[in-house]
C-alpha cells in the first residue's frame, strides 16, 4: 500500500479491511463506483426509511436493526458478496430508521422549538457529510497519524460507555447525566455528533486508498457500506442531540 493504512474507528473500514483480498471478477475499484454505489444505497434507504416514517410501522424498527445487523456482520466477513448485502443492509436499516424517525417527529411534533426535528436531522447529516467531503478532497482535514489515533481512541470510548449504559440498562439504571437534558447531556451528545463526524473523514481516506491501489471491484460496495454505517450512527446521534435541545 502507498500510504500506512492505519486504524479507524468505524469497525467496517480499518487497518485489516483490504488485506488478503481476492479478485475473481478482474474489475477494479475506482472513486467513481464507489461513489455510485454510495448513492444507490442511500438512496434505498431513504425510500424504505419513508416508507415506514409514512405508515408509522413501528413495528419494523427491531426487525430492520437486527436484520441489518446480521447483515452487516455477514458484509464484514465476506466482502465479496457485498454487492448483494450491501443493498439489503441499506434496506433494513431504512426501515429501522423510519420507524425511529416517526418516534422522535411524533414526540416533538409539539414542542420543537427548531421545526421539523427529523428534518433538521437529515439536513445537518447531509451537511457534515458534503462539508467533510469538500475540506477532505480540499485538504483543510488531513488524515494523519496522530488525527486517526485521536478519533480511534474517542470512538472507543464512546463505545464503551454505551457498552456499559447498555449491560445497566438490564439492572434498571443508567449512566447518569448523560442522557438527560442538562448541559452534560448536551455536551455529550455534541462530542459524540462530532466524533461520529470526524469518522467520515477516515472513511473518505480508507475508500480513496483502496482505489488508488487497486481493490477489487467489489469493494466499492464495501466501501459504500462503510460509509452508510457511519452516516447512521451520526443521523442517530444528530437526533438524540436535537431532542435534548428540545426538552431543555
Amino acid at each position: 500500500m502507498a500510504r500506512n493504512m492505519m486504524r479507524s474507528g468505524n469497525p467496517a473500514l480499518n487497518k485489516k479491511t483490504f488485506e488478503n483480498l481476492t479478485n475473481t471478477s478482474g474489475g477494479v475499484m475506482t472513486l467513481d463506483g464507489a461513489v455510485n454505489k454510495t448513492a444507490i444505497s442511500l438512496l434505498l434507504l431513504m425510500c424504505a426509511a419513508y416508507y415506514t416514517y409514512s405508515s408509522q410501522n413501528l413495528s419494523l424498527i427491531w426487525p430492520g436493526f437486527i436484520g441489518g445487523f446480521i447483515v452487516a456482520m455477514i458484509t464484514i466477513f465476506k466482502k465479496e458478496w457485498s454487492p448483494i448485502t450491501v443493498p439489503v443492509y441499506a434496506v433494513l436499516e431504512g426501515l429501522a430508521l423510519g420507524g425511529i424517525s416517526s418516534v422522535y417527529a411524533e414526540a416533538f411534533s409539539s414542542e420543537s422549538n427548531y421545526g421539523d426535528i427529523v428534518q433538521q436531522a437529515i439536513f445537518l447529516t447531509f451537511g457534515i457529510f458534503f462539508t467533510l467531503l469538500f475540506a477532505y478532497k480540499t485538504k483543510v482535514i488531513k488524515p494523519t497519524e496522530n488525527f486517526k489515533l485521536g478519533v480511534f481512541a474517542a470512538t472507543g470510548g464512546i463505545a464503551l460507555i454505551y457498552g456499559v449504559g447498555f449491560i445497566m440498562s438490564f439492572f434498571g439504571s443508567e449512566i447518569p447525566m448523560i442522557h438527560g437534558s442538562g448541559t452534560i447531556g448536551i455536551g455529550f451528545s455534541l462530542f459524540v455528533v462530532v466524533i461520529a463526524s470526524l469518522n467520515l473523514v477516515m472513511d473518505f481516506d480508507f475508500i480513496e486508498e483502496a482505489a488508488e491501489n487497486g481493490a477489487p471491484k467489489y469493494m466499492e460496495w464495501y466501501g459504500a457500506f462503510g460509509l452508510l454505517v457511519t452516516l447512521i450512527w451520526l443521523y442517530l446521534e444528530i437526533l438524540r442531540l436535537l431532542a435534548k435541545l428540545n426538552r431543555n
